[in-house]
Order: structure tokens, then sequence, then C-alpha cells
């Protein structure tokens, strides 16, 4: 049985990630980026997929971990009768060549250590050649080579798998492990770390603390805020400036299902949500770090414009299926790459110009070209929005006049008034003006269930989408309007166990709207959206509950998947997910600035 979701913390170089079981084991493993192919992937398969575990020789599951404070350095530790070993794991923000170093160290007694090591590269298929070398153990792969060193005495239980190191550490000893990739054509090791360990692992903490020290808030739930933001920090390809939305793919949102996709890429979905997110926390520099990428990615004729991008901005996510890799927990098929690249969404314009129009008004640099770039998307904008599209959710069904879509196509006329007056460019306002003002007429008229008292996912449906909650927070309508109150009331219909899903469920049928088979979890970030939304219509008492309810549900070292399973009690999906961490981090912000509780329902 695979280790459930919520047992993996996060390792973060700032270009690529691992994730590390309770049980010692890094279970996924993309070097040397976020999108490469995996050469530790028992995450979705098994053992034979490639892990790197350092433990106790007796094995299982930790006794304690945690990050060290305001850091993503982690300890974990092992306690049998006085016996006790602390394993210290951490990537050092890259430098030269990306490495994890997993410092062991007796705390007290004596405790016999393993370091298993099984490389199998491009996504957990390819074995390895495996060679000693004066520089440690070498595995080499096609383009890829992987070297093990350790600083300290070690014992090779099996001469034929140098892979797999023995020592001992009793109270006061410590000796680290690094694991290190190069490009397999080069002669030389790497030289991962310029410094010992302990000076490595002192000014990769050093890091993180300063990053931390420059967070703004100072809410009531600051450890939760602070922890999201070194997260979204940690899938920040910092070469770029791009963030992934997870650093994992294909992570099931219902066990044994086919809702598993390739999350390791930048989605313009969480353009405005990011930039506001990094901005109000006091992350300038990171703010414009992403936009600059944004501007990048959709350089070009905006009738090109993608949902989803690659770190670099790269177009081509030619999505596959990994047969040969049984899925996490049988959950088949596993994808790598992303077809949503070739899906239209319209909402993509809106959440780009509210994004410009966000940095402008912040005092972001903008690149002399902006203007351009709004007149090409609302140009592009005004021939499609009646188009329908794949939405939100990217549902591979048919497509649809998804009614989120249309707000964003308001979004986006109304951003580009704005950043017009901004910057003294009115000469489209006529006709900008007249596009927002018939989009949020047609929305109104088709967009309303005056039975349900709601807005619903599409036009002519009677099915509920939690999207309709962003509707206040983009200034569609005011949170005072009665069509927004009756939409939070209606959106009760979609929760489960206390939290919310996305839209209603089909069971083990295929889903009408997004044509895939079988249930999923509820979603966090659409449980956040609610939370936001009853603070907003007057209902403070209640957002708080939600969004307490929402922390509960994080792993021990404060990580949250896309989804949780109520019935179940577990995450679901891929992890950490950005998105979710948006939301807290914004949530946090609208609550902590929320008036005094009051415990009136949504409907009083």
């Amino acid at each position: 049985m695979s280790s459930p979701i919520e047992d993996y913390a996060l390792l973060s170089d700032l270009e690529t990630a691992a994730m590390v079981g309770r049980d010692g084991s890094i279970d996924w493993l993309c070097l040397p980026r976020f999108d490469s192919p995996a050469c530790l992937a028992t995450l979705l398969g098994t053992a034979d997929n490639g892990f790197w575990r350092v433990a106790p020789r007796t094995g299982g599951r930790c006794t304690r971990r945690a990050y060290r404070h305001d850091t993503l350095a982690l300890e974990t530790e092992w306690r049998s009768g006085g016996d006790t070993v602390r394993v210290t794991d951490f990537m050092p923000p890259r430098a030269q060549s990306p490495c994890v170093v997993r410092v062991v160290e007796g705390v007290s007694g004596s405790v016999p250590m393993r370091s298993e090591l099984r490389l199998r590269f491009h996504q957990g298929r390819v074995v390895p050649w495996v060679r000693d070398t004066e520089s440690g153990t070498l595995a080499v792969a096609g383009p890829d080579a992987v070297w093990l060193h350790a600083d300290g005495p070690v014992s090779v239980p099996d001469r034929q798998d140098p892979t797999t190191l023995d020592f001992t550490v009793s109270a006061g000893q410590r000796l680290a492990v690094t694991l290190a990739w190069s490009p397999s054509h080069l002669p030389e090791a790497p030289a991962p770390l310029s410094v010992p360990a302990e000076t490595a692992l002192k000014e990769t903490s050093d890091f993180w603390r300063r990053w931390t020290a420059r967070c703004r808030y100072e809410g009531p739930w600051r450890d939760a805020v602070v922890r999201s933001l070194i997260t979204l920090k940690a899938l920040t390809y910092a070469p770029t400036g791009g963030i992934v939305a997870a650093p994992t793919a294909s992570l099931p949102g219902c066990i044994g299902g086919e809702r598993n996709w390739d999350h390791r890429f930048c989605w313009l979905r969480d353009s405005t949500l990011t930039l506001s997110c990094l901005l109000r926390s006091g992350y300038r520099d990171e703010a414009t770090a992403w936009l600059n990428w944004l501007m990048r990615a959709i350089a070009g004729d905006p009738a090109h414009l993608q949902t989803v991008y690659g770190v670099g901005g790269q177009r081509l996510l030619h999505e596959t299926e990994a047969p040969w890799l049984p899925g996490y927990e049988r959950s088949r098929p596993v994808r790598f790459g992303n077809s949503a690249e070739s899906q239209f969404q319209l909402d993509v314009y809106g959440e780009v110009l509210d994004a410009l129009c966000l940095s402008l008004r912040a005092g972001i640099p903008m690149p002399a070209r902006v203007w351009s770039v709004v007149e090409a998307l609302m140009s592009d904008l005004s021939r499609h929005w009646r188009e329908p599209d794949q939405g939100l959710w990217q549902v591979r069904g048919p497509g649809r006049q998804f009614v989120h879509s249309k707000v964003m196509a308001w979004v986006a006329a109304d951003r580009a008034l704005s950043m017009g007056e901004l910057l003294g460019r009115n000469g489209s306002s006529g006709r900008w003006r007249a596009l927002r003002d018939e989009v949020h007429r047609e929305v109104c008229r088709e967009g309303w269930d005056a039975r349900q008292d709601s807005f619903v996912q599409s036009y002519g449906s009677s099915a509920l989408d939690a999207s309709a909650l962003l509707i206040p927070r983009l200034g569609f309508l005011p949170a005072r309007d009665e069509r927004v109150r009756g939409t939070v009331r209606a959106v009760q219909r979609l929760k489960h166990g206390g939290f919310v899903r996305r839209y209603g469920p089909s069971g083990d049928a295929v889903h009408d709207v997004d044509g895939m088979r079988g249930p999923e979890g509820t979603f966090v970030a659409c449980t956040l959206w609610y939370a936001d939304a009853l603070a907003a219509t007057g209902h403070p008492g209640q957002a708080r509950e939600v969004f307490e309810r929402a922390l509960a549900i994080r792993n021990d070292v404060g990580l949250l998947a896309e989804q949780w399973d109520p019935d179940a009690g577990r995450q679901l999906g891929n992890a950490p997910q950005a998105f979710s961490h948006i939301a807290l981090v914004e949530t946090a912000f609208a609550l902590s600035s929320a008036p005094s509780p009051s415990r009136r329902s949504p409907g009083g």
C-alpha cells in the first residue's frame, strides 16, 4: 500500500522538489526541474519505481517530525527506548547542481542506520548503470547522472549494490549523505556543496528565515499563513519566476479513479490570486518575477493564448500515459504532461488582464508593450466571448457557456477600462464599455436561475458551481446584492462533510460536464472561497468556522493537497497544491479584517 498523501513533506531548492514520507523515504523526485522526468517514482508505483530511504535499519514510521521554524529544513526523529536519531533533510537553494542533503544525527544512545537508494530514471522506468568512483557512487542512464556521497564512514552490505549504505550513529555524532544530479556527459562529479553539510544547513535555514521575516501578515493564523507562503515560494521556479500548481503528477482525485493529472506546470487561472497573495503578504520581488514570467509566456498572437504553460513559458506540454506505473493505490492511468494546453478557456483573458491591472495599481514596473498586449487581448476577446469553452475546471466534456467564463470576460473588459484610465489610453473605451455592459446583462439573464435563487454553472443548466462564489471578489456584483446572497445560500448544497465540492457529483457514472467517470473529493480552494463569501455577506462567525475546519485538514507539517475526502478523512489530488495555499492566505487576510463574529445563518 502507498503511504497516505498527507504522510509526505516537501523539500525544494526553488527549481525542483522532493516528497519525503514519514518512514524517511523520498518517494518522488524530478531532476533537474519540476517538470523533468522523475528518477524516484514510488509515489506512483512500487519500490521498484525508485525511492531513497534514510532511516533506522529496523525501519518504521517516525515518532516526530517538523520543519525547523520558518524554514523548509525537515527534521524527522525515530525513538526506541533510550535511543533517538534525527535526520534533517534539505535542498540548498540552487547555486550549482541540484542536490538533496540528509544529515543524520545521533541524539541519544546508538542507532544502526541504513541509506537505501533505488534510482529509476525516466518516470520510474529505466534502471541505471551503477558503479563506485573516487567521488562516490555514480548512477547513469541516458542524459542523467546521479552521484551519492557520504561524508563519514559507511559500509556496503552488498557489494553488488553500492547504493545501499549502513552506518551507526551515537549521541553527538553526525553523518551527511548527499545525492546530486549532473548531465551524464560531464566527466566530473558535481560539487553541490562548497561548504560542509552543517554549514549548508545553516545557510539554507538562514535563507528561509530571512525570507519569511518579510511577511506582512500579523493576524491570528500567522503560523499557517507563513507555512503556506513558504510552500508557494518552494513551488517557484526561480530562474523564470513561474510557480507550478503542484510538484507532483497523477495523484488521484478519487482513489482508483481516472482523474489523475500532471500539475507540474503554471496555470494562468492562478495569475491574479498568486499576485494578490504575494503583494499583500509583502513579497513584491516574487510578484514582479511572476508578472515577468506571465508576460513572456503569453507573448505572441493572443488567439494562441493557452490555459497552462511550462515553468520556462514553454507551450508544448504533450500529455502521455505511463502504463509501466501502476498508479497511486492503483489509480490509473498515470499521466504526464497536460492536454489542457490545447483547450479553449475564455476565462484566461480576464485572468491575464486582472493580473496586469493589479500589477499596474501596485506600481510594479510594466513592460513598454503592455498596452499593445491589452489591445490585442481585447480585440481577440471581442470576437470569441460568445463561444462555448472548457471553463475554469478544464472539463474534458463538450464546451459550454460557463457562467464563470463569461464573468471573467466581463472582468477582462472592466480591467482594460481601468488600465486605460490609469495610463491615459481611452481610445477604445467606448467599445470596451459596451462589451462589458453586454456581458453583464447576458450573465445576469442567462446565468441566473430564479427557482434556485442562484447563479448556475452554465447557461440553461440547473447545476451549481463553486466558482460563483468568486462573483463579489471579482467585482461583478457587490456582496450586498441579493443575487450574491442567494448564490452563497445555494452553494451550501455542494457541501459534503463540512467542505465544498467544485460542482455536483455523478456517482460512478460518466459526469455529464467533465466527461470523466467516478466521484472526486471536495476542493480545498472552493471551501476557502465559501469562507470568504460568508464573511463578505455578513457572516464572519460561520466564515471562521469553515476556515478553521480547512486548517484542521493540513497535514502534520502544514501542507494541503488539492482535495479532501471527508468520508475517509484523507487528502486527495496533487500535493502540496498552490491553489489551496493561495486560497488559505487570501482567506486569512479577509477574515482578519472582517467585523466581529456573527452567528446568523446565511439566510438570516
